[in-house]
């Protein structure tokens, strides 16, 4: 017989927690899928949430100038592991950061949709609200929302002018200049506090400890679901990967965990116990009681910290969307301080009409219909498996068409291999990225997964969607085709500004 484990001891305390999340029942938190119903209680919300380019021609311009200026910096693929300039830029800027408390998100997939979801709780408690998201889908503006919406082109605009001086402070006394994502980082933070703001929703660029945005001491530190994705910089590893990203957790904050694979579960729970941080597991404290497709999206009922929340509209499709509701609601919840200082639930209502209000641009976003037309953001396996996943479940298209663009850093055999399933046949093409994978390359990955009859090879993306759309009507019933345009987010930028919805 073991002797009982010292509940003083960290280390004890650490083995205690492996032990619940290795033991535990995996269909804990496992959707239960229903039959489809007519609940539609609320809706998303009114126009694009996603902004165009700015009509004025001067403004425009003014725009594309401070693009072109960032764009000579360090894009967000080549980094220098540290936090030095960032912090250097935000000591220059009076430390913005610290003006208003913040909740951290980090993982592989799913850290936009469930920013964008906690951003949308937090401004249904009249709480004014800035959110950091990357990469943006159309325009760079984007990236730094406050009050739920991007910030205007002017605001962008004055907001680089104000902080340019002491940009070009810190590149005169570091090594590196800083980075494309690095200044947007600060514009993002100083933009928050000029507002100012009552909380700040920030997602990271890549991984956690040496993130530009981890500068900051959130109070709720939030992991999506972590796989394999930047694996020469994070490592080969999801207990690698785990690693990098559990730099977010900070001294006495609390965690909330997304169902991970095991290995990455005992990283981030050992960096909790370090921290003295607490932690909130999906399938244990909080997760989804049931889960029912909808028309135009699901019907859920979750279990938060402090109780269950039924009947909730949620206007995206996917359990992988489900299940970043729940993580959305348990961070809410703990930034709210339920499930430590107050034992109860937040207003069902208000929670209700938050959530119906939710839109997440480029994930299985319809743009088009007669065939329908979807664009979904998948950029790797993980996240192909699950949008393979959610159109299975909410659409009954007898067949359907892929569009595929990946980007040249990804694994695209792998993302190819999880759709395979549902294409009928898939038009390989190219996006306007210069990183965008080489269509003959990707071509002939293709092949190897789906047969030389099913893939056609299109290299301008106006055309592949054009080719895909005559193949899905050409041979499908009548109302029973479909078009899946993903990839990248590049892929659903181009895309989307294709069918005019930008």
């Amino acid at each position: 017989m073991s002797e009982p484990s010292d509940p003083s001891d960290p280390s004890d305390q650490f083995d205690d927690i492996v032990d619940a999340e290795t033991v535990r029942d995996p269909d804990l938190a496992v959707i239960e899928a229903g039959s489809r119903t007519l609940r539609t209680q609320g809706g998303p919300p009114q126009g694009d949430p996603v902004p165009s380019r700015p009509q004025d021609p001067e403004l425009d311009k003014a725009l594309r100038e401070v693009e072109t200026e960032l764009s000579t910096r360090w894009g967000e693929t080549k980094l220098e592991p540290s936090v030095t300039r960032i912090a250097a830029l935000m000591d220059v800027l009076g430390d913005p950061q610290r003006a208003y408390p913040s909740i951290h998100i980090t993982g592989t997939n799913g850290k936009t949709s469930t920013a964008r979801m906690i951003e949308a709780l937090l401004g249904a408690f009249e709480l004014r609200t800035g959110r950091y998201t990357s990469p943006h889908v159309q325009t760079i503006t984007e990236r730094i929302s406050l009050d739920g919406a991007p910030i205007s082109a002017e605001r962008f605009i004055e907001t680089y002018q104000d902080v340019k001086p002491y940009v070009e402070l810190v590149d005169a006394r570091e090594e590196y200049r800083l980075s494309f994502f690095e200044v947007l980082t600060g514009m993002a933070y100083a933009a928050f506090a000029d507002a100012p703001v009552d909380v700040a929703v920030v997602e990271v660029g890549m991984g956690g400890t040496w993130d530009a945005t981890n500068v900051i001491d959130a109070s709720v530190a939030v992991v999506t679901p972590i796989d394999l994705d930047h694996t020469d910089r994070l490592g080969g590893t999801t207990a690698e990967i785990a690693g990098e990203k559990s730099g977010i957790i900070k001294p006495g904050a609390t965690v909330i965990l997304a169902q991970q694979p095991v290995d990455a579960a005992q990283v981030l729970l050992k960096k909790a116990v370090e921290t003295d941080a607490t932690v909130a597991r999906e399938g244990m404290e909080f997760g989804i009681v049931s889960r029912e497709v909808a028309v135009g999206g699901q019907l859920l009922t979750l279990r938060g910290l402090g109780g269950e929340y039924d009947n909730i509209f949620l206007p995206l499709h996917g359990a992988y969307q489900a299940h970043n509701a729940a993580v959305a609601l348990a961070a809410v919840e703990a930034f709210f301080g339920i499930g430590a200082d107050h034992a109860r639930t937040l207003d069902l209502d208000t929670i209700r009409t938050a959530f119906a209000q939710v839109a997440s641009p480029g994930r299985l976003e319809i743009v088009r219909s007669s065939p329908t037309v979807l664009l979904d953001a998948a950029h790797n396996p993980h996240g192909a498996r699950a949008t393979a996943e959610g159109v299975s479940e909410a659409f009954g298209f007898s067949r359907l068409i892929g569009v595929v663009s990946t980007s040249g850093d990804k694994d695209a055999r792998g993302l190819l291999e999880a759709f395979e399933p549902i294409f009928a046949e898939v038009v390989i093409t190219a996006n306007s990225n210069p990183r965008a994978t080489d269509v003959d390359a990707l071509a002939a990955i293709a092949v190897e997964v789906f047969g030389e009859d099913r893939v056609v090879v299109e290299p301008r993306l106006p055309d592949a969607i054009e080719a895909a759309i005559t193949l899905a009507e050409e041979e499908a019933e009548y109302g029973g085709a479909g078009v899946l345009v993903t990839g990248s987010i590049f892929t659903v930028g181009d895309a989307r500004l294709l069918l005019r919805r930008g």
